[in-house]
């Protein structure tokens, strides 16, 4: 069998194995959005002095008249036909908002995965190379640091340090500065979209921009990178073939980057994977502070004034790149280990 075959055999197993539990993401999403206090028809009626028509209104076009079982069975039916409802926030259909969102949501967290492990493999590398050593201890010191503090506050002191005291960041408000000039869309990835049209100018913009929230939330996920690698590479070097690399007389950086750190990958891709997940997921804080675009702040606008259509469409969005993430990850096992087959 071929590996794109293969591939795609395997890739067909997963995602019918995934559809018990997206089904159940989507009941319990569901049900967890009826349960919350609140009811969004009051809000949307311009307040608590609405009268009793206005609100049974919204209710009726809301369809919160109908009985739980009634609506979840309509609510079905819409994803099944591909339409996730419509925002009462922004009057647009949420397919709509999520697909004009989610470029912005996934740039930042690509970015923010690359500056993560541009850090933490190497770091990783040292501290097992040295274990507890001045080195491994002031990596294990850093990745502590990383998990205590909170996102929103590493956020605000960068945003304190390079934007105020020294100036050097631009205005933490958006994807694109006022004054330049927005491309052309076409992915909805800003970076690419400016490279695309030659807008050279803009696409610095755009990258400055994107350096301090990339670098709050690489912060956040540095660790468990850092921390997988060194654990990874402490296994590995005490392994027999590494021992016989060494023997040869092979240098000792061939030895580390070309052998013990291909073997050392998989759990590193493992948790690479969690990681990807949890900041897509998790990255609210961040486009918060920054007024990021993204969809978990399209999600959290919706969910404080219990508009149920954005927050049920966001959870269902990340279930499903959570069930590609996981594919991926197995694609990549085979390609990082040959003895790891697709099948």
């Amino acid at each position: 069998m071929s590996l794109a075959a293969g591939i795609a055999r395997r890739a067909g197993r997963r995602a019918l194995s995934s559809v018990p539990a997206l089904f159940g993401v989507i009941v319990f999403t569901f049900l967890l959005m009826r349960v919350l206090p609140g009811d969004p028809a009051v809000f949307f009626a311009s307040g608590p002095n609405a009268g009793q028509a206005e609100i049974q209104m919204i209710r009726e076009q809301m369809g919160l008249d109908k009985p739980i079982p009634q609506q979840l069975l309509l609510y079905l039916k819409d994803i099944a036909t591909g339409n996730l409802g419509r925002s009462m926030n922004t009057g647009q259909p949420v397919v709509t908002d999520l697909i004009n969102r989610l470029p912005a949501s996934l740039e930042l967290t690509f970015t923010a995965l690359l500056f993560a492990l541009s850090l933490a493999l190497p770091l990783g590398i040292l501290a097992a190379l040295k274990p507890n050593s001045l080195i491994d201890h002031g990596v294990r010191f850093l990745c502590s640091l990383g998990v205590c503090v909170p996102t929103f506050v590493s956020g605000l002191l960068l945003i304190y340090a390079f934007y105020y005291i020294l100036g050097i960041a631009p205005d933490p408000t958006g994807r694109l500065d006022v004054f330049a000039a927005q491309p052309p869309v076409v992915t909805g990835f800003m970076l690419i979209d400016a490279a695309i049209a030659g807008e050279w100018e803009s696409w610095r913009a755009a990258a400055s921009q994107l350096v301090l929230p990339a670098a709050t939330m690489a912060l956040f996920v540095l660790a468990p990178l850092a921390r997988m690698t060194r654990a990874a590479m402490l296994a590995v070097m005490t392994s027999d073939f590494v021992r016989t690399g060494e023997a040869l007389g092979l240098s000792r950086r061939r030895v580390v980057l070309v052998y013990a750190l291909r073997n050392a990958l998989l759990p590193v891709i493992t948790i690479m994977g969690i990681v990807f997940s949890t900041m897509l997921g998790a990255n609210v804080l961040v486009e918060k502070v920054f007024s990021w675009p993204g969809v978990a702040s399209y999600a959290l606008d919706a969910l404080l004034t219990s508009d149920y259509a954005p927050v049920q469409g966001f959870v269902l969005l990340m279930a499903f790149i959570f069930v590609l993430v996981n594919l991926t990850i197995d694609v990549l096992y085979g390609l990082a280990d040959p003895r790891v087959s697709i099948e």
